[in-house]
């Protein structure tokens, strides 16, 4: 093989890596129209497509909480549920406490108020029993701390953890590799969201997301204390509450949800055929393991008169919503073929 070739081809396998942050809309295959006797119609189909994100909003926010603080349980958990909106708590199991009877460390959380907390839909990921840092313990120590913590989260909470967010946001391939196993993703970007943090520079990145599409992954420890806390936490509280207001454009999602969307989104080939006059099927191909990745997509179709079209996916009537001429749906990448068909 010579050195162009295997350039060429060392590209072509780098473009084809998934990664957490989001990406183009996923691929679509558009085979031309056919009527029922198999012969081609004039007109192309109208355009249907995988939306970038759930809903098809403009971008994406997913907070993330560090360390199992206590006050993670006692402030921030609060206000989300308060505002409708899902956080993920990446935790250490080895400084949780038992139950709020026998605290060892009064400023973490313990297992009751974790399982209350994912019981709300709020998501607990791992972070390590021991917060192992991978640039600085070998393979063996960090399988064991990783395992140790997902073994706990289960046995405590009754939920596998399906994300992990590396400690001291370090990262070392083969350590990047054992930790991915099995999970829809692994937090390998975000932001501070903490003590230099201020209104209009969250502001300022608020619009950047919406301007670029983009998802924006926060990370945060203390709030009122420890690492990093706030200078006021009237800065966080504030910044929550006007994203919750923006909800018709943003997706606030746990970083489980929305990491499972993007990888999914981009790796679902979506072939679409027309039979006939207003009559459109699709087959969506997903190669991931559907047991593991379970987010449902979204798609978007746009005809003159949405209004007059249904969808179905296999037997089940599919939940439409309309948006000036566009017929907006959620799908199983997983399941049936799907028919868009005027009523």
């Amino acid at each position: 093989m010579n050195k162009t070739l295997s350039l060429l081809l060392t590209a072509l396998v780098g473009s084809l890596c998934l990664t957490n942050h989001a990406a183009s809309a996923a691929p679509l295959r558009l085979h031309w129209p056919q009527d029922t006797s198999g012969k081609a119609v004039a007109q192309q189909p109208e355009k249907i497509k995988v939306a970038k994100f759930k809903d098809d909003k403009a971008c994406a926010i997913s907070y993330t909480f560090d360390d199992g603080l206590q006050e993670h349980y006692t402030l921030v958990t609060p206000r989300l549920n308060k505002l409708g909106l899902k956080g993920t708590f990446v935790i250490n199991g080895s400084i949780i406490n038992p139950d709020k009877n026998h605290l060892k460390d009064t400023t973490r959380m313990s297992w009751d108020e974790l399982r209350e907390m994912a019981a709300a839909g709020q998501e607990i990921s791992n972070h390590g029993w021991a917060h192992k840092n991978l640039g600085k313990f070998p393979l063996d120590v960090i399988k064991e701390d990783i395992l140790k913590n997902d073994s706990a989260i289960y046995a405590n909470i009754g939920i596998k953890p399906t994300t992990y967010a590396y400690p001291n946001n370090t990262k070392k391939d083969d350590g990047v590799k054992f930790a991915s196993l099995n999970r829809v993703g692994t937090r390998t970007f975000q932001r501070s969201l903490g003590g230099h943090s201020n209104p209009e520079e969250l502001d300022k990145w608020v619009g950047k997301l919406l301007a670029d599409h983009d998802w924006g992954v926060t990370m945060t420890h203390g709030i009122t204390y420890g690492y990093d806390c706030f200078k006021s936490p009237d800065v966080l509280w504030d910044h929550l509450e006007k994203v919750q207001k923006m909800q018709d454009k943003i997706w606030v999602g746990t970083f489980h949800d929305v990491s499972a969307y993007v990888k999914e989104r981009d790796s679902t080939v979506l072939n679409v055929k027309q039979i006939g006059k207003g009559h459109y099927q699709l087959t969506a191909v997903c190669p991931l393991d559907k047991k593991l990745f379970t987010e449902p997509l979204t798609a978007v179709f746009e005809d003159g008169d949405v209004r007059k079209f249904d969808v179905w996916q296999g037997k089940r009537k599919l939940n439409v919503k309309v948006k000036s001429n566009q017929l907006i749906f959620d799908f199983d990448p997983f399941g049936d073929v799907i028919n868009v068909r005027k009523k």
